[in-house]
């Protein structure tokens, strides 16, 4: 990774306009047409889940979408509302309001835009799966949860945003359930399920949502007393204006309160959308830029809040989508954008005739994708620590919220990283004879005499403040308990030394002159060389007592103990 350079920017749309034939642009057309539709139903259900109007849903979509096809770094990937933000985009409305929301989701564009800056979108690969099941799985279930009014029909006003009180709230509230909502809701969710077996090209949720609200106008004009909340009945009619450009004000204090939650949506927009491309490149065999994509999507969220829309990232179901239905550049997924920017225009009236528990049925069909069960009950045969970690990540998504989640997640991570490097990173200790080629594949080898009275330390794995103490109480447990006179630190296999452990190599070797122990290193890489010589390590010890092979540092080391015992 080189966080160097120029910066890596290099939209996918650009290289893929050279040489476009009409035959592509007929598949992209194709497949922007099918995706747009298939992301109408799913950019309303998001935005009134998120707690902002279903319009607010499709300006995120559409211009967002745009966005991230026009900039971004995959050339299939499409942009908008998900499921993943439901939880925290509801949760910040209600402690900030949502100018709060416009300021974090321009905060986290910001972020995202610098982690693209400095190449830093591998990294964000690293991150142990075990801890994204959890995400993904807390997440669906708390979609799930959000869904149990509108789905039954319980009419409930201001429901606790924790999940264990809003769930004492239902059970005492089931006893007024509205049949007709929760029938409306029943026949979506069959409707949802059973048209892949039928047409596997009509998404069944459209179609859920076109047969739930003809029959519910049907039901509405022939029996009077027949009533189920509409989109406009919760809403009221609709503008099919695009809003104009507004600002906000931006303070440091209000900077530092909504910086964690900002941070969260980078983190989580960042995950989601590379994941979401990695799916892609593996079935269309493409190459995703990580920093070109981020800063991609980073661009998509410093827009979207200025008119009043919520975080945008990568879709991996609207990107399956796209893919399936034969697009294969982001001219696609701009026709995408352009088929639900005309729905905008025209159709909002229709709109706003859409059950809202046919919506909840179509969230709690994501929630269920989304909940990945037969992942994570594969998963529980893996090593009791992944288990652990998965469990920890899914309780705190769930039962506290999706900030503290990702910020322990990430803690996680860094541990779980820490643990198995020091668990791979072996310190060998050697006297009297020492194999030169071994650990390698020659089969010719060299077997070196070591005198009496030096040690020989290896180190096979990188030297940072994890490996740092264990290797300096190592150093000072010598063969036999006699100090020696020389100590060989063998660094072939150390790829990096961090500060902490350029500290404690300064340390020991200072504690080992003062008791009068030479130190010779053997086999520095160029990369840790250079970092010795910048910490005056190598003036410490000599550059005599700098070799490049272990050859020639027992040669130097078995004559500075000879020439002690003189």
């Amino acid at each position: 990774m080189n966080i160097t350079g120029a910066i890596d920017f290099r939209p996918k749309l650009v290289s893929c306009l050279r040489g476009y034939t009409a035959a592509r642009f007929k598949d992209d057309l194709v497949a922007g047409i099918v995706v747009g539709i298939v992301a109408l139903p799913l950019a309303i259900a998001f935005g009134i889940a998120s707690g902002v109007s279903p319009a607010i849903g499709l300006i995120t979509a559409i211009i967002g979408g745009f966005m991230v096809s026009a900039f971004g770094g995959n050339t299939v990937q499409i942009g908008g509302p998900t499921g993943a933000f439901i939880v925290i985009v509801y949760t910040i409305i209600q402690e900030f309001g949502l100018e709060g929301l416009a300021i974090a989701t321009l905060m986290a564009g910001l972020l995202l835009i610098m982690l693209g800056v400095f190449r830093l979108g591998t990294v964000i690969k690293f991150i142990p799966y075990p801890i994204v099941v959890g995400f993904t799985s807390g997440i669906a279930l708390t979609i799930f949860s959000t869904q149990i009014n509108d789905f039954f029909g319980l009419g409930l006003r201001d429901v606790p945003g924790d999940f264990l009180s809003k769930w004492g709230l239902y059970f005492r509230s089931f006893g007024s359930v509205d049949w007709a909502s929760l029938a409306v809701g029943v026949f979506s969710l069959a409707v949802i399920i059973l048209m892949p077996k039928i047409s596997k090209k009509l998404p069944g949720s459209l179609c859920a949502i076109v047969l739930a609200t003809f029959g519910v106008w049907l039901l509405g004009s022939l029996i009077p007393e027949f009533s189920v909340e509409t989109i406009g009945d919760r809403f009221g009619a609709m503008a099919t204006d695009i809003p104009t450009p507004q600002g906000f004000e931006l303070s440091m204090a209000t900077i530092n309160r909504l910086l964690p939650s900002a941070f969260t949506i980078a983190v989580l927009c960042a995950i989601e959308s590379l994941l979401s491309a990695t799916v892609a490149d593996g079935v269309t065999g493409s190459r995703t830029d990580s920093n070109t994509e981020l800063i991609g999507q980073g661009l998509a969220n410093v827009v979207v809040p200025f008119f009043g829309g919520i975080p945008v990232t990568g879709a991996i179901a609207r990107t399956m989508t796209n893919i399936t239905n034969g697009g294969r550049t982001p001219v696609a997924g701009i026709i995408h954008a352009l088929v639900l920017f005309l729905i905008f225009l025209f159709l909002m009236p229709l709109i706003n005739m859409v059950p809202m528990s046919c919506l909840a049925a179509v969230l709690i069909i994501v929630s269920y994708n989304m909940s990945g069960w037969r992942t994570v009950r594969s998963m529980l045969k893996l090593p009791k620590s992944d288990v652990w970690v998965l469990v920890v990540t899914f309780l705190l998504t769930v039962v506290f919220d999706l900030t503290i989640a990702i910020e322990m997640g990430l803690l996680l991570a860094v541990i779980l990283f820490l643990r198995r490097v020091m668990e791979n990173t072996q310190i060998r200790v050697y006297s009297e004879q020492l194999d030169a080629a071994e650990g390698t594949d020659l089969t010719q080898h060299e077997v070196l005499n070591v005198a009496p009275g030096v040690s020989v330390y290896e180190i096979d794995g990188p030297f940072f403040f994890g490996v740092a103490t264990k290797f300096d109480e190592m150093m000072r447990m010598t063969p036999g308990h006699v100090k020696p006179m020389v100590r060989i630190i063998r660094m072939r296999r150390v790829p990096f030394i961090d500060a902490t452990g350029a500290h404690n190599l300064e340390t020991l070797i200072t504690s080992s002159h003062a008791e009068g122990i030479e130190v010779v290193l053997s086999g520095v890489v160029p990369k840790v060389h250079e970092t010795l010589m910048r910490c005056g390590i190598e003036k410490m010890v000599g550059p005599d007592n700098v070799c490049d092979h272990i050859s020639k540092a027992v040669e130097r080391a078995n004559s500075i103990a000879k020439s002690q015992n003189q």
